[in-house]
């Protein structure tokens, strides 16, 4: 007789993402968010619609605190002022001191060199998660993002490697999974990668495997996007749309339109 089969990581993440965002609205989670002036209230509402509670400071002298009394930190590069950097490195390392998890977003590390550079300083002090696209992935990792590649720099710098795009990919370096969810105008709203980062954080702070709570996070993101896209008339209803959609989520709709190879 053979064994019976486990369910694969794959098959099983629609079910991990309804999980995942119980536990974010019964927790209520605290992400302290250092991301760019542009995503700032957009970021602030999707993770209050999803149920986590935002901060936002950047001061250098109080934002060791906040980060302290926080679950989850996101350091998202959009803004590249000299506030921001000091506040990052004393973010980061009281997240490191403190065990917190945190995510880094990369943003526009394609665009420019000192960007990239302090990107990759910051990367080796260890991230849980980075979340990029295809362009800030080659810069930051000298190489093109097929899958190989993906693996390689997620195993090498120990840490979670979330690619979107049309498709999201995540892997941890062992385990590595696609998301397939989300809709062309999620691409019209500035922010929704921002604010989506910002999920991947909040589903850090009440899930322990890293590759689970990121593509968790993606995929509860790429589903609600497709709700909204179905209510909306274009991109402006769409902002509007998705974090109403983001709030009314619920597992059955995880699990009817989730798809995941």
């Amino acid at each position: 007789m053979h064994a019976p089969q486990m369910p694969s990581f794959t098959s099983e993440l629609p079910h991990i993402a309804g999980d995942v965002l119980a536990r974010i609205r019964e927790r209520r989670p605290r992400v302290h968010c250092i991301t760019n002036s542009v995503a700032q209230n957009f970021t602030a509402n999707v993770l209050l619609a999803a149920g986590a509670i935002p901060s936002m400071t950047v001061a250098p002298d109080e934002i060791g605190e906040f980060v302290a009394r926080a679950d989850a930190l996101l350091v998202n590069l959009g803004t590249f002022n000299q506030e921001r950097r000091d506040a990052t490195e004393i973010a980061i390392a009281t997240a490191v001191e403190s065990c917190r998890p945190w995510v880094l977003d990369p943003v526009f590390v394609d665009r420019s060199l000192p960007r990239t550079a302090f990107a990759r300083r910051l990367v080796a002090e260890r991230p849980t998660v980075v979340r990029l696209n295809d362009g800030e992935f080659s810069a930051l990792a000298g190489a093109t993002p097929d899958d190989e590649a993906l693996r390689r720099y997620a195993l090498n710098q120990e840490c979670v490697v979330a690619l979107t795009g049309a498709t999201d990919h995540a892997t941890d370096g062992a385990r590595f999974v696609r998301v397939e969810n989300g809709d062309p105008l999620m691409g019209r709203v500035t922010a929704m990668g921002c604010a989506g980062t910002a999920l991947v954080a909040a589903a850090l702070a009440v899930e322990g495997d890293a590759l689970a709570a990121a593509a968790a996070a993606l995929m509860a993101f790429a589903v609600a996007g497709e709700v909204a896209a179905a209510r909306a008339h274009g991109p402006g209803s769409f902002a509007a749309e998705i974090i109403d959609a983001l709030y009314g989520l619920d597992r059955g709709t995880l699990r009817t339109r989730g798809r995941v190879t």
